[in-house]
C-alpha cells in the first residue's frame, strides 16, 4: 500500500521494548534523519526518507541487529538499541525518526538464508576513496532524474538502499524503481507492498 510521508507524524512513536515483538527477520528499517550525508540523500531524491536497513533477530544472542550500509563504514551489522539511538558517524540522539515497515511478500517466503547469506557476505569491506567518489556522483545524478550510467553502477559498494535492494532480491523480490538515479530509500517507502507496523521512539 506504500507509506505516505505522513506516517511519520501520524504513527505515535513506540519504545523498543514495545515494538520488538512486532519485529521479524527481513523488515524494513526506513529513516528521515537530518545529519549532513542524510541530508544528501534527501536532497538528491527530493524525499524525507535518507536511509534504510534492514532488521534481523539474532536469538543466539537475545539480540535484534540492523543490516546495513553507510558510508566510510560499508556493510555492517548494529544493534537495534544502537541503530536507534545514534548515526553511524556517532550523532546522539538520532537526528530523526525510523519506521518499521513489512514487504508484503516477505511472509510468504519460506527460507530467508539467502539474503542473510548475502548480507553477512558483503560486510567487512570499507570503501576507497574512489568508490565513495563513485556513490557521490550517483547520488548527483539521482537529483537530476536521469537513468544511471552503466559504469557508475554499483559492484561491491552500495548506498544503503542498493545494498538492501540486493539482499531483497536474493529472495526473489524486487522494489519498484524507474532505473533514474540509484534506487533509494523512498523506492522503498513508495513500493505498493511496503506498510509501515510502527515508529520507533528514538533516543
Amino acid at each position: 500500500m506504500a507509506i505516505d510521508n505522513d506516517v511519520l507524524t501520524r504513527l505515535p512513536a513506540e519504545t523498543l521494548k514495545t515494538i520488538t515483538p512486532k519485529i521479524r527477520n527481513g523488515d524494513l528499517l526506513l529513516c528521515s534523519a537530518t545529519d549532513p550525508f542524510s541530508r544528501l540523500i534527501g536532497w538528491s531524491t527530493k524525499s524525507p526518507w535518507t536511509h534504510v536497513a534492514i532488521a534481523w533477530r539474532w536469538p543466539e544472542l537475545r539480540r535484534i541487529v540492523a543490516f546495513e550500509c553507510v558510508q566510510r563504514i560499508g556493510v555492517h551489522a548494529v544493534s537495534m538499541e544502537r541503530f536507534i539511538s545514534q548515526t553511524s558517524s556517532g550523532a546522539h540522539p538520532y537526528p530523526g525518526k525510523i519506521v518499521l515497515a513489512r514487504h508484503d511478500d516477505i511472509a510468504a517466503k519460506k527460507d530467508l538464508t539467502p539474503m542473510a547469506d548475502f548480507g553477512v557476505d558483503a560486510m567487512g569491506d570499507r570503501f576507497s576513496s574512489g568508490e565513495i567518489l563513485k556513490i557521490g556522483i550517483r547520488v548527483v545524478v539521482g537529483r537530476f532524474d536521469r537513468h544511471m550510467p552503466k559504469a557508475l553502477g554499483a559492484k561491491d559498494e552500495f548506498i544503503c538502499s542498493e545494498y538492501v535492494d540486493r539482499c531483497y532480491r536474493k529472495i526473489g523480490i524486487k522494489i519498484g524503481w524507474d532505473g533514474r538515479g540509484f534506487i533509494a530509500p523512498a523506492d522503498f517507502a513508495q513500493d505498493p507492498k511496503v506498510q509501515a507496523v510502527g515508529r520507533f521512539k528514538t533516543r
